[in-house]
């Protein structure tokens, strides 16, 4: 961590208190759009810049694991300008950030069902993962073509067929067994869930794994989402008690 990160944890955030995953729905670019006469991409290229610096931020303040929702297998559905547009500006991000992954550390992950990627992106996103398998700073995680039904649907598909193949007695079925069946396996289940744009509801996203995230609407349109409010969000995140539902300790009162 830099003398920059170091003083902006000492002064605003407690170091011991951060969440180790974040979670954002990144949501607005569209709106950001309209509202300024500007084509839907235009937004979408705001919002890479937003990513990169949430991104610098997270790992600045040594967050262990940082999950964009970048795009939803619903997405599929939308205009297929805007589609390839998207898929173009996912290629550019990943030649672009490079430097700042290896730079920093970060180990690039990607949860859904990426195979209905172009083949370029793909091979693309694919190569930069094992590039950065190695990388112990941060792990950014892009949900893409991704949706938490499906994740799930996919899940029960695998246990079954291990069932049904008798490598795995059903009766010892856990919730550890459906999270190691997950996309997410390996990663911490959220702490802190994000979504932009006023917009409050979770739209398929890590139903599983966000049972007992504190979640947080903001208004703010995902480009014009800053460091500084996510900074704010922290402190947010900061001053509330996580029970994981057990009974309040004596000193916290009811």
């Amino acid at each position: 961590m830099n003398s920059s990160s170091s003083s902006l944890v000492r002064n605003e955030l407690d170091p011991d208190r951060l969440p180790k995953h974040v979670a954002i729905i990144m949501d607005g670019n569209g709106r950001w759009a309209r509202k300024r006469l500007m084509n839907r991409i235009n937004g979408h290229e705001k919002g890479v810049e937003t990513v990169r610096t949430i991104v610098r931020t997270a790992r600045q303040l040594n967050i262990a694991a940082l999950t964009l929702y970048a795009f939803s297998t619903e997405n599929w559905q939308r205009p297929k300008a805007e589609v390839a547009g998207l898929m173009l500006l996912l290629t550019r991000f990943l030649d672009t950030e490079r430097p700042t992954l290896f730079d920093n550390q970060i180990r690039l992950n990607t949860i859904g069902q990426t195979e209905r990627l172009p083949n370029g992106v793909r091979q693309k996103l694919e190569s930069t993962i094992a590039e950065t398998a190695g990388h112990t700073g941060m792990v950014l995680t892009l949900a893409l073509s991704y949706g938490a039904r499906a994740e799930i649907v996919d899940m029960v598909r695998k246990i079954a067929t291990s069932a049904r193949q008798g490598s795995l007695d059903p009766e010892a079925i856990s919730a550890e067994t459906i999270a190691d069946h997950l996309y997410t396996r390996g990663l911490p289940d959220p702490d802190l869930l994000i979504r932009t744009s006023g917009e409050q509801r979770i739209s398929n996203f890590l139903l599983w794994q966000i049972a007992y995230a504190e979640l947080y609407f903001t208004p703010t349109l995902w480009p014009d989402f800053s460091k500084d409010e996510f900074i704010r969000i922290l402190q947010d995140y900061q001053r509330r008690e996580r029970r994981f539902g057990a009974v309040p300790s004596a000193s916290t009162g009811p």
